[in-house]
């Protein structure tokens, strides 16, 4: 399966075998995270440092082999496009868990603090 398709009016040549290659790296890719968690080969700390590695060059996989975006110019504006739309989800992201914060800080009731084995008539706990 060869699909040759205009961006920009340039001509861009997707293969099959460029999909079995963007398939195969993912699935190494999840095989190792699946791997590491399951042996326990690193301690905990590393572990979790090499799954979001790996979830990082996954997610450059998943945009070189299935997406096409490349370097070329043609690829300028969807690359923008992803990069602002990132922004943006951060900024949601960020903005919801900084709101979610401030509210827990500004509702907290000081003198209703509970100890463990020992419950206050009124505490959510």
């Amino acid at each position: 399966m060869q699909h040759a398709s205009a961006h920009g009016g340039e001509a861009v040549n997707i293969t099959s075998g460029s999909y079995l290659v963007g398939f195969g790296l993912a699935i190494l890719l999840t095989f190792v995270s699946f791997g590491l968690v399951m042996t326990g080969a690193l301690p905990q700390s590393a572990t979790i440092y090499a799954i979001f590695a790996a979830a990082i060059v996954q997610i450059f996989v998943h945009l070189r082999y299935f997406l096409h975006l490349d370097g070329s110019a043609a690829q300028r504006w969807n690359l923008i496009a992803i990069l602002f739309t990132g922004l943006i989800i951060a900024l949601f992201v960020g903005g919801s868990i900084w709101i979610m914060y401030s509210l827990n800080y500004r509702t907290m009731d000081p003198f209703s603090v509970c100890t463990p084995g020992h419950w206050i008539p009124g505490s959510l706990w």
